[in-house]
């Protein structure tokens, strides 16, 4: 796996969230069966930078907690199936991994809910982390029926991880 990380801000998290990000990304990938190594960006960033790149590409002028830009078109969730017939512009073609997206993580709201919902900072990192992933895997959250899908996978890979509220 490659996880490029980039910390984009002055504001510090006082935690060890490369190991917290890395723990959650790979037990989404075990959880989910994913049959390949991947590659994928994460960055941690500030309420000014997250609210401009959602506005930019969501037309939502506020900050958000995180944003997740996947590169696969999941006929459904977690099918990863269709890249056997792709044309294989889902992989690097210099190390052979699944370039799986982009996850983008405000280091302020990580703060402002942990404070807000009364748990660790490592808590909210963990849940944006693992919420982002599903969403990668081709999950969502729009219908009742899904939504109650994804929490249950979210819910999974922190239980797994042992990282309660």
């Amino acid at each position: 796996m490659t996880l490029n990380l980039e910390y984009e801000t002055e504001i510090k998290l006082h935690l060890d969230y490369e190991s917290i990000i890395t723990k959650v990304v790979n037990m989404a990938l075990d959880l989910e069966e994913c049959p390949y190594e991947i590659e994928l960006n994460l960055i941690l960033t500030d309420n000014k930078e997250i609210k401009d790149i959602n506005r930019e590409y969501r037309n939502i002028d506020v900050p958000t907690d995180v944003l997740s830009f996947p590169m696969i078109a999941y006929e459904s969730p977690g099918d990863f199936s269709i890249l056997e017939d792709e044309d294989n512009d889902s992989f690097n073609p210099e190390t052979g991994e699944l370039l799986l997206g982009d996850i983008i993580i405000s280091v302020e709201k990580v703060m402002e809910q942990a404070a807000e919902y009364g748990h660790s900072e490592e808590r909210e990192l963990a849940f944006l982390t693992a919420h982002s992933m599903m969403h990668l895997f081709g999950y969502d959250h729009m219908e009742e029926r899904e939504r109650t899908v994804m929490e249950e996978k979210q819910r999974q890979v922190l239980e797994e991880l042992k990282i309660y509220r």
